[in-house]
């Protein structure tokens, strides 16, 4: 499956300032992983030591945070849409 995924600006250098990146993947965690293949060294920035999306690090699919459908093992469509959204913090 074709997915856009949605590059956040704090990430873009990894991408080549690309602000959306097209992978393959059936699942979201696959996709993730694709884009790591991809453009090596946003695996660490989004995945902890035990292969988790870090806490701080926020993914929808079509406007849903993934943590809340099947995490990682989300399955995603033919030409849907991930967004990377850091966590934002402050007070």
């Amino acid at each position: 499956m074709s997915v856009t995924v949605r590059i956040p600006t704090q990430l873009r250098s990894l991408t080549g300032g690309a602000g959306e990146v097209t992978v393959e993947g059936s699942t979201v965690g696959e996709a993730l992983k694709a884009l790591d293949a991809a453009h090596p060294g946003i695996g660490e920035r989004l995945f902890d030591e035990a292969g988790e999306l870090r806490r701080f690090v926020n993914v929808f699919l079509a406007e849903e945070d993934v943590r809340f459908l099947q995490g990682l093992q989300t399955p995603v469509a033919d030409g849907q849409v991930l967004s990377v959204v850091p966590a934002v913090a402050g007070g």
